[in-house]
């Protein structure tokens, strides 16, 4: 299996992302940023880092990283988040570049500023 980023940007983030014959898909439900016991931060750029740490422990469980990452979309309670989310995305991810999707929403839980989902394939 391989994966490449198409078109790849400077802002984390490619415009597509082909996999060749994966033998594994993973799909992520949005991940929210509470701890296991339903603690949520105040601020927005430690709610982007639990809930991307909240990812990668699904990735791990599911035998997978952030480098099978193909896919992120993100659910931001307002755009004034913008560029928060983009820093801490782009500490997060490193040089991987899936492609990105960010939708401005109404989330479930006043508390949560953004939810995160992704798909990986290996």
């Amino acid at each position: 299996m391989s994966h490449r980023p198409i078109n790849p940007g400077d802002n984390a983030f490619a415009q597509a992302h082909e996999v060749t014959n994966p033998s594994r898909w993973l799909f992520v439900s949005g991940q929210v940023p509470a701890d296991e016991a339903d603690n949520v931060p105040a601020d927005f750029a430690a709610q982007c880092r639990l809930t991307w740490a909240n990812v990668e422990r699904q990735l791990r469980d599911g035998g997978m990283t952030l480098d099978d990452v193909v896919k992120v979309t993100t659910f931001l309670s307002d755009r004034r988040y913008r560029r928060e989310n983009y820093e801490v995305r782009k500490a997060v991810l490193g040089p991987r570049r899936p492609a990105i999707t960010i939708i401005i929403a109404d989330i479930y839980d006043e508390a949560w500023l953004l939810e995160i989902e992704v798909v990986a394939a290996a």
